[in-house]
């Protein structure tokens, strides 16, 4: 099976399957943002804009990496490029493998830049494809390709391992990223695709030059849901157990979100199951910079292109600057300093991380 294919899968399945969490949440549930009776300021004073890796948004929001590829994931990163330009927010593209291996479909990808020329747009390169010879001067192409402002670096081992043909080879990522982010001239962002990044590792990317973690924890998508539908399609039972049983996998986002945000000090990316700008303000009060997103902008690309997207972006953003008029938060910082309760299993997981 081609890549394009296995893209067009992806696709398919994200947009008429059921691929969330079937029994793990995120855990924001678990945090209550103490509601404050007397704000002190009038909702219009709220400020909810960021600055995240030298760019500045309208709100700390991203469209996480999607796709690409495909001439279906054309019109979708077009409606996801021209929202994100007309709203201010960020945007990320799906990995850049394709576009490397075959120039005609690198439009798929140069067409976020095009639509967007004034936004934070960030490439995606996969950790496993720089263990099986990736070379910096690839990395560079990817980069060019979309005339990025800075480069994903996708650590995915579940997926990998539960993917019909996946490359699960993750011996030296580490030094490969390292050896990435000294040699590229844009900041380089690790994420994980659903299943979590620990402190401990987030400490380890720190040290490898990495300048902002993605934390993309469990409760949302499952891409080893994804996978295990997609070997069901291709009559590979053997596969589809595998993925079926690692549908829940992973750290909880909010658990994540804690364990990262404790060791280190580069920016840190929340995301895995963020709904609703409830969701933004709880993760931000978390100690995240930014939030991000990627299904549900899928499924409203793909439903109502651009306007359906903005509308989304819209609501995302009314529903954060609520949430901090409430707590008495003018702006994200204070917002970080609101009083919370954090209760049930997260408060488990917060003791069971502490050192």
């Amino acid at each position: 099976m081609t890549i394009e294919e296995r893209k067009r899968d992806h696709l398919d399945i994200c947009l008429h399957e059921d691929v969330n969490a079937r029994h793990k949440s995120t855990l924001f549930e678990c945090v209550e943002l103490i509601h404050k009776a007397l704000p002190e300021l009038n909702i219009d004073e709220v400020n909810i804009e960021t600055d995240f890796l030298g760019h500045r948004l309208s709100t700390p929001l991203l469209i996480d990496s999607m796709t690409g590829g495909t001439q279906m994931s054309l019109e979708i990163n077009k409606a996801l490029a021209e929202a994100a330009e007309e709203t201010g927010i960020g945007i990320g593209v799906g990995s850049q493998r394709a576009g490397l291996r075959r120039p005609e479909v690198a439009e798929t990808y140069s067409i976020v830049r095009k639509q967007a020329p004034n936004a934070f747009v960030f490439g995606n390169i996969g950790a496993a494809q720089l263990v099986k010879g990736m070379t910096i001067q690839d990395a560079k192409k990817a980069v060019e390709m979309i005339d990025a402002d800075a480069l994903a670096v996708h650590l995915n081992p579940l997926q990998e391992a539960v993917q019909v043909g996946g490359d699960p080879q993750y011996r030296g990522a580490i030094q490969k990223i390292a050896e990435l982010a000294a040699s590229i001239d844009v900041p380089i962002i690790a994420k994980e695709v659903g299943a979590g990044i620990s402190g401990e590792v987030a400490t380890i990317l720190e040290k490898a030059g990495v300048k902002a973690i993605n934390v993309s924890g469990a409760g949302g998508t499952s891409w080893s849901g994804v996978e295990s539908i997609r070997a069901l399609r291709a009559k590979n039972e053997k596969v589809a157990m595998l993925g079926a049983a690692f549908w829940d996998w992973g750290i909880p986002t909010a658990a994540a979100l804690v364990d990262v945000r404790s060791r280190v000090a580069i920016p840190v990316i929340a995301s895995g199951g963020i709904r609703n700008g409830i969701d933004i303000a709880k993760a931000i009060s978390l100690g995240a910079d930014v939030c991000a997103m990627a299904r549900p902008f899928l499924m409203e690309a793909a439903k109502g292109g651009k306007t359906n997207v903005i509308s989304l972006v819209e609501k995302l953003s009314s529903e954060l600057r609520l949430s901090m008029f409430l707590t008495g938060s003018s702006n994200l910082a204070e917002l970080k300093k609101a009083r919370k309760v954090i209760k049930g299993e997260l408060a488990e997981w917060v003791r069971g991380l502490s050192p």
